[in-house]
């Protein structure tokens, strides 16, 4: 194996591979942060350009465009408060905040060192553990993954800001968006209104543009403000220097999000947005300052960021190892592979040991191309902040047109995405949180579809609770949603106690 590696690295490390996942990281952070150009669409578009490329240098520069992408999605999140894809919801909530309180390029610098450690540690990964990790995801079954569902919703009272009441409130609202559509088991449509862009449901990009840039647009519009942030306030910022301690600010929060992000990734269906909310959770909770959370935390930046960047790595073990792909981004890419003649399965890491091993490492290289991109352009990228509203918002609304659009190429996506901004809006005048809306939209049918699915496996819905206390991973993750519920509760009775005592002082 070493050899492998070795050879591997020398391969990678030609001119054309490194040019390859240079030109595939650039591209893919432009393609993450334009709201609706989803890393999938990335890959879908330059396949073709590889064709008379070396197969490794071709393989290379998809890869890295599948890496860029998930960190470019943070661009427009932080600056803007438009997630360029879907696993940059999360990152919002307080890239945002800092944008506002003039520290975009603080953020962006956080954004981009999560997103390089959460990808390197996936990357060891997928090099050194991909057989047994491979394995392990063969033990999720539909029992398991409606567990993680329900553990993703429980997140909802964690993140609920103001009012858990309100947050439950959305959390209900955003599991009846995601009835809309095709029964998954009994295949009979629901709620679509005799359009048939319904039958497969809401459309995730459009609504959560919607819902997070629309209100946005509105604000920046009806605002006094000239731009989002004061000159003075960029500059200040931009006058500060990097240094080695921001590279290794929050190693626990690194590691603990990568792996979160490994193994969702190895999960087929849940993705990088399901990674980057339960990181979100998880580094609240363990968090030394958990109040600052949804206020502009960069530790919230190091933990979402982290753990989305991980899904890279983690979707590629099965694909690779197995010939299933983690997401429809590694199904692109597999695509990709059996067009270059290879054959994704338990024995490609022999009969094709010289291209697999330096495709991995091209992820590695494409990840330090990210950082040094991400780290050289944040100065640049928070410029942005400093457009005037109105041009900006023109700007914006243009972007969410065209990438509601670009998903499907379906007004009915513009139309959705015209919906959920007024929802959204309405939402954020009456103190409502979208967040709950969106876990509620994202996990709800896949909460359905894998209860329908244990139903069918088990005959009866109590053979399914059966096996949720029977199967250990399934126990597992029912002590992990208690926790996840108990735990916020226990923190915040412990720190009213604090509070109380130093008042009585």
């Amino acid at each position: 194996m070493i050899d492998y590696i070795v050879n591997g690295i020398m391969t990678a490390f030609t001119f054309p591979n490194l040019l390859a996942a240079f030109l595939g990281t650039f591209a893919g952070i432009i393609f993450g942060a334009l709201p609706g150009f989803t890393p999938s669409m990335g890959i879908a578009v330059l396949i073709p350009f590889t064709y008379a490329m070396d197969t490794t240098s071709g393989l290379i520069l998809l890869a890295a465009v599948y890496c860029g992408a998930f960190y470019g999605g943070s661009i427009s999140a932080i600056l803007v408060n438009t997630p360029g894809t879907p696993a940059a919801a999360a990152t919002a909530i307080d890239g945002f905040k800092m944008t506002q309180q003039g520290r975009a390029k603080e953020a962006l610098h956080e954004a981009v060192i999560a997103s390089f450690w959460g990808g390197i540690i996936s990357c060891l990964a997928l090099l050194f553990l991909s057989p047994i990790i491979a394995q392990f995801s063969l033990k999720f079954g539909a029992a398991e993954k409606f567990m993680l569902a329900i553990f993703g919703l429980t997140i909802i009272a964690t993140l609920s800001t103001g009012s858990v009441l309100k947050g439950l409130m959305g959390g209900v609202f955003g599991l009846t968006l995601a009835l809309i559509g095709t029964d998954p088991i009994v295949g009979l449509p629901r709620f679509t209104f005799k359009i048939p862009e319904l039958l497969t449901g809401v459309s995730l990009v459009p609504a959560l543009i919607g819902l997070y840039s629309v209100p946005q647009i509105m604000t920046m519009v009806s605002s006094n403000k000239k731009s989002i942030v004061h000159r003075e306030q960029v500059k200040e910022v931009g006058n500060q220097k990097l240094s080695f301690k921001d590279l290794v600010r929050y190693p626990v929060a690194y590691i603990r999000s990568a792996l979160i992000g490994i193994v969702i990734g190895i999960i087929p269906g849940p993705g990088g947005n399901t990674a980057s909310w339960l990181a979100y959770n998880q580094g609240k909770i363990f968090s030394k300052k958990p109040e600052a959370f949804g206020t502009g935390s960069r530790e919230a930046i190091a933990n979402t960021e982290a753990a989305n960047n991980a899904v890279t790595g983690g979707s590629l073990i099965p694909m690779l190892t197995l010939g299933i792909p983690g997401n429809a981004i590694a199904a692109v890419l597999m695509g990709a592979l059996m067009i270059k003649g290879l054959a994704p399965g338990p024995t490609l890491f022999q009969t094709k040991a010289g291209i697999t091993y330096a495709f991995i490492i091209g992820i590695f290289i494409a990840n330090l191309f990210m950082l040094l991109i991400g780290l050289a352009g944040a100065k640049h990228f928070s410029v942005v902040a400093l457009v005037p509203s109105n041009i900006l918002a023109a700007c914006v609304a243009v972007l969410c047109v065209i990438g509601s659009y670009a998903v499907k190429q379906s007004f009915v996506d513009v139309i959705i995405m015209l919906i959920f901004g007024a929802l959204g809006y309405f939402l954020k005048y009456f103190s409502f949180d979208s967040t709950p809306v969106v876990l509620g939209l994202i996990l709800g049918s896949m909460a359905e579809q894998t209860l329908g699915q244990a139903k069918l496996i088990y005959k009866s819905y109590a053979g399914v609770g059966l096996a949720l206390v029977t199967r250990p991973i399934c126990i597992v993750l029912i002590l992990i949603c208690v926790a996840s519920v108990v735990v916020p509760f226990l923190q915040e009775k412990a720190r009213a106690r604090k509070n109380a005592a130093k008042q009585g002082e």
